[in-house]
């Protein structure tokens, strides 16, 4: 490191606050050999624990800065590994929570661009996000929020976390993500919530049923139908939620409409056996969303919602049935 960006960097510290004129230099000095080093690496985090008034450009800056060093740099290139993500974890938590935006930032763009990371760093990134949605505070509680709910940053963070390359299921919904979103949902479910709280709810628990036809990665042509789907609620829908609202479903008869093969009258796309096998719930995956819906006895808007997207992406094969007197 060099003396002067090391005396920047702690007159930063000192003060905690830092000018854009200081992110410049220390942005000049930092990549003046192309890549920080580990002496510069811990500088900008001393400097992020002292700096009281980040702005969104030293948030910038820090993520930028120190991804690359912990991506790229630190070998092996490309990859996090186990020590890396012990050191990161150790680095910035605090009683087993983060201490700024900047520190959850930068866990989100680490597995955004890592090729593969250690499970535990996401899971660690996720919890910090639903810990503030349960408790009211964290990180991501800035600016003008009620205590609870879930708010547009949380959301953004969650789409990007649950969708990073790195992780169990590369660019796709694991069952622990599925049910860390059924989690925050319930907690929220009577909470002033963001927008897009509900489209994420749906397509990320979907994303886990329907995305895979097996532990594979979805191919791009497959990836592509669902997001186009996600993005289309469809016709349906509606009509839909209206047969649900006069009757509780038979969740048993229902999820055994979707186990055989698919019906080719009812319009589904003809896709590779694989995507076949993602079009339909297998029992395992009927089971544990059965479980779930049926946890709090009564269908909340969200749930009614994630049925009737199941219900137009299966083709109109998920119908719920009468519950028997």
């Amino acid at each position: 490191m060099s003396m002067e960006f090391g005396t920047l960097a702690a007159d930063v510290a000192s003060d905690g606050r830092i000018s854009a004129d200081e992110i410049l230099e220390l942005r000049r000095m930092g990549w003046a050999d192309g890549a920080i080093g580990p002496d510069e690496a811990e500088a900008l985090f001393a400097a992020n624990d002292a700096c009281t008034l980040p702005t969104s450009e030293w948030c910038d800056f820090f993520v930028e800065a120190l991804s690359h060093f912990i991506v790229e740099t630190v070998p092996p290139s490309g990859y996090i590994d186990d020590e890396m993500a012990d050191e990161l974890i150790t680095r910035i938590d605090r009683d087993g929570r983060l201490g700024s935006m900047a520190e959850l930032e930068l866990l989100v763009r680490v597995l955004e661009v890592a090729q593969n990371a250690p499970e535990r760093l996401k899971a660690y990134a996720l919890k910090q996000v639903e810990e503030a949605v349960l408790h009211g505070d964290g990180p991501t509680r800035y600016g003008v929020l009620t205590p609870k709910g879930i708010n547009e940053a949380e959301c953004a963070l969650l789409r990007r976390l649950i969708f990073a390359p790195a992780g169990d299921r590369p660019a796709a919904v694991s069952q622990r993500e599925a049910e860390m979103l059924f989690r925050i949902k319930d907690a929220a479910l009577y909470e002033v919530n963001a927008g897009e709280w509900e489209t994420l709810f749906v397509q990320g628990v979907a994303n886990y049923l329907l995305g895979f036809g097996g532990d594979e990665p979805l191919s791009a042509h497959r990836a592509g139908e669902l997001e186009a789907f996600m993005n289309n609620e469809g016709d349906g829908i509606g009509g839909f939620l209206g047969r649900l609202a006069t009757s509780k479903p038979d969740f048993g008869g229902a999820f055994a409409s979707l186990l055989g093969d698919n019906d080719p009258d009812t319009g589904i796309e003809a896709w590779d056996d694989k995507a076949d096998a993602a079009a339909v719930l297998n029992p395992a995956e009927a089971t544990w969303l059965s479980d779930l819906l049926e946890a709090d006895e009564e269908l909340d808007e969200h749930e009614k919602a994630l049925i009737a997207f199941l219900d137009a992406q299966t083709g109109g094969q998920f119908v719920p049935q009468p519950a028997a007197v």
